[in-house]
């Protein structure tokens, strides 16, 4: 029995032994590169000046202008670009005709904002319960007193167009993935590709091809949405009772049959929560696509962060929290519901009692326009920026002190640090960590990624977004460990702590700049506080369920030898949770990565302003362009060098 309670023990301190020892070299690594510094700055740091252009971004531009000449005349535009653009137009416009613009002749949408109302409410009630029923009306309803109703449908009818879209795709791939492994092999490296691509990164291109609208936001927006569901429901298949499964094929089932009875009920509630992360990740998608002319509510977003009209973002963000919120209790409800269904003609009659309601928005002004009487979004706007002002006011000796401190004492001396190093200096120093940490793949993924980093000729404001992005992940994976490690061993904690981390992650990233505006302002510093808020809940959750998932009897062994709580943590609990922590350090890395991107809108400047810059002026379209693909170089680059620790710390603890 004391050797089955000791090995845990060893296995902990072993894991403890050999990542100090790899944290050894690392710091001397680093403690090297500091050195030549000193030596070397302000040398060979490939600086470019902000207007300034190279031979790669004159290249892309002329790509684009050849493109757009020729977008009425090539083939491949006139027979499959122009004819997918044309399709999701339609298909977008019929959804906006439907319950968001004009149409039809008629000065108002087909299903006003009675009827909406109504059919959110029949729908989220025969789908999960009244009171979610109730939270989806009131929630909507509450969109109409903002006075951003027909912003907020057209949101809602992007979000549903790449949804429908995306279900339709990404459910067929799921059931395909379930069943084969070679297709799930296949598939899974493009899945994890683009899902740590940032948000950012799917505009630019697409424009190159489907122009500026709802048609590239929309294939953006399904693009980044349909991971989600192809992995929920390959999980869901693969995790069927294998029991069952072979009990329907002794029984002389055919695969359809086995497919359609036992594995697709047995992955039901799998499938179902994959389309909840679907739909959240349309909608926050959907707002980013505000930069491509996306209509809706991210469209108002960007025009007041651009003024720095903190009251405005914060109507439409709150509008955006609300609408997610509705969405998020929606579907989880349905996934989460028992086999309880309502009773049919209870259903019989809300179905009949939202049909009339339809009929009124479509007959009558009152029903189908939203009062300007009920109008309270300028008096939140109003007190919005009343509070800004306030604190931009009276706590402004705080807040800038704050500030000011950490872009002194972090930020600066990092930036310094990356951005005038030799580039060939970092690329070593990085290479060798990768290597150290990773593995000689990590190393060279490393390499390339570095290489084509310097070639886009955006090598400084990589650096300044990598800068930035190092600060947030410390910060994020603070907060992470800290209160992961109180989750983890509070059951208490976890209950109340939870739902809180599972609500912020519902918030679309815009969501997040808004309040971190009004307290500092337009800064580096308002990016990095907004990543870190971000991030912090899937860090987080990440480190409580290692720490949760640590042996009992490995546990209840330390105390009993007499070690302390903060020993038991340090000296168990975290060294058994090491590849829970690497992977919520990568998990960090990447959410920090997308936020600091969209950071480029309050000030964070770098590759996010690249981004932003290329969309608005047609000079600097291959500029930001290249600058989209130095942010997937950088996040990929991050993503396997995490990744492959991951795996090492985890081949640590398994010997």
């Amino acid at each position: 029995m004391a050797a089955v309670i000791e090995q845990p023990a060893t296995r902990a301190g072993f894991v403890f032994r050999l990542s100090r020892g790899r944290g050894r070299i690392v710091l001397g690594v680093l403690v090297a590169w500091l050195v030549l510094w000193l030596v070397t700055r302000g040398t060979s740091t490939l600086a470019l000046s902000p207007a300034q252009l190279t031979d790669l971004h004159r290249g892309l531009n002329h790509v684009n202008d050849s493109i757009g000449a020729d977008r009425d005349s090539s083939w491949i535009f006139l027979y499959f670009f122009n004819e997918i653009r044309l399709v999701i137009d339609q298909f977008v416009i019929f959804l906006q005709s439907l319950i968001a613009q004009p149409a039809y002749g008629r000065p108002l949408p087909v299903v006003g904002w009675l009827g909406v109302v109504a059919l959110v409410g029949f729908v989220s009630y025969a789908v999960a319960n009244i009171r979610v029923a109730l939270l989806a009306m009131a929630g909507f309803f509450f969109l109409g007193l903002q006075g951003l109703w027909r912003e907020s449908m057209d949101t809602l009818a992007l979000t549903l167009a790449a949804v429908i879209i995306s279900l339709a795709i990404g459910i067929p791939l799921g059931i395909w993935a379930g069943v084969s492994n070679r297709f799930n092999r296949i598939i899974t490296p493009v899945l994890d590709f683009m899902q740590i691509m940032p948000t950012f990164v799917y505009l630019a291109p697409l424009t190159l091809f489907f122009l500026i609208g709802p048609a590239s936001a929309t294939i953006a927006t399904l693009i980044y949405a349909a991971p989600p569901v192809i992995r929920l429901t390959a999980h869901g298949i693969r995790s069927a009772p294998h029991d069952t499964v072979e009990a329907s094929e002794s029984l002389g089932s055919t695969k359809t049959q086995t497919l359609t009875k036992v594995l697709l009920p047995a992955a039901k509630r799998t499938i179902v929560l994959g389309v909840n992360q679907t739909i959240m990740a349309a909608l926050a998608m959907v707002t980013i696509a505000a930069l491509i002319d996306a209509p809706g509510l991210g469209k108002t977003v960007v025009k007041a962060l651009q003024t720095l009209d903190v009251g405005t973002a914060f109507n439409a963000g709150l509008a955006i929290v609300v609408m997610a919120i509705v969405l998020d209790r929606v579907t989880t409800a349905a996934a989460t519901r028992g086999r309880r269904r309502p009773h049919r003609m209870v259903l019989l009659v809300a179905g009949a009692a939202a049909a009339f309601a339809i009929w009124l928005s479509y007959t009558y002004v009152w029903a189908a326009e939203f009062s300007d009487e009920l109008n309270i979004g300028p008096a939140i706007a109003q007190a919005a920026g009343d509070a800004t002002n306030w604190v931009q006011t009276t706590l402004s000796p705080v807040t800038n002190g704050i500030k000011d401190v950490f872009t002194s004492v972090l930020i600066d001396p990092l930036q310094a640090l990356l951005t005038d190093s030799p580039w060939w200096l970092f690329a070593v120093v990085v290479v060798v960590i990768s290597a150290v940490v990773g593995s000689v793949r990590a190393a060279v993924i490393s390499a390339t990624c570095l290489a084509l980093l310097a070639l886009s000729g955006l090598w400084q404001d990589s650096m300044t977004t990598l800068a930035s992005t190092l600060v947030a992940t410390v910060f994020t994976m603070v907060i992470g460990v800290v209160v992961g490690v109180w989750m983890g061993r509070s059951y208490r904690a976890d209950r109340i702590i939870r739902p809180v981390l599972d609500a912020a992650q519902t918030m679309p990233a815009f969501v997040y700049l808004v309040p971190f505006l009004a307290l500092f302002a337009a800064s580096r510093f308002t990016a990095i506080a907004a990543a870190v808020v971000y991030a912090a809940p899937v860090a987080v959750k990440i480190v409580a369920d290692g720490i949760r998932g640590v042996s009992g009897t490995t546990v209840e062994a330390a105390v009993s030898a007499g070690s302390s709580t903060w020993q038991t943590i340090t000296k168990v609990q975290l060294p058994m949770s090491v590849r829970a922590l690497t992977l919520a350090t990568n998990q960090g890395l990447i959410y920090v990565l997308s936020m600091v991107v969209v950071g480029g809108l309050v000030g964070a400047g770098a590759l996010g302003y690249d981004v932003v810059a290329g969309f608005s002026q047609g000079e600097l379209y291959g500029k930001g362009l290249a600058a989209g693909i130095a942010i997937v170089l950088l996040g990929v680059m991050l993503d396997r060098l995490t990744q492959a620790a991951a795996n090492r710390m985890g081949r640590g603890v398994a010997t």
